[in-house]
């Protein structure tokens, strides 16, 4: 029976040909994690074309403000689909502050689907000083810059912690 094979490469096809239309349209945010940036450069524009909401989904007690993409928005970085956008900048309106210590002057990222192994491995090649944590297994990964203190791993501790509570 031939039918079998045929049927499901059809059927492989349409799945493939219905993503590619949104992977098309989808926004990298790789150049701007680079770290060389601040949390208000990052975040302001994407509330402002609206491919994230304007509030924060939640604050974290460190102050870290987690942005759910707007409805419709693809957002990816490295590929991978955005699953929140993150950040925090001391002073500036657009971010509330949470009732811990805030986790730096300025900092942001994201969470996106794919395991931490991957992102690394694409974070690196494209020469971010990003720190990259995995936060649930073989699932999501956040990609976090720290204002001054990029590579400290005890913020991105902080940050997948909680995080992986509130998922």
């Amino acid at each position: 029976m031939k039918t079998a094979p045929l049927a499901t490469l059809t059927a492989f096809a349409a799945v493939v040909g219905g993503l590619l239309p949104s992977f098309c349209d989808a926004t990298p945010l790789e150049s701007q994690l680079d770290c060389k940036s601040s949390a208000h450069s990052f975040i302001a524009p994407l509330v402002a074309d609206k491919s994230i909401e304007a509030h924060p989904m939640r604050v974290e007690a460190n102050s870290v403000n987690a942005f759910r993409p707007a409805k419709g928005s693809e957002l990816t970085a490295y590929g991978f689909r955005v699953y929140a956008v993150l950040g925090y900048e001391q002073g500036d309106d657009m971010f509330k502050r949470g009732s811990g210590q805030p986790i730096n002057d300025s900092a942001y990222g994201v969470v996106v689907l794919a395991a931490a192994e991957t992102v690394e491995e694409k974070v690196r090649e494209s020469g971010s000083t990003a720190v990259v944590k995995q936060i649930v297994p073989m699932l999501m990964t956040a990609v976090f810059c720290n204002g001054s203190s990029a590579g400290n791993t005890t913020t991105a501790g902080q940050l997948t912690t909680e995080a992986s509570r509130n998922r």
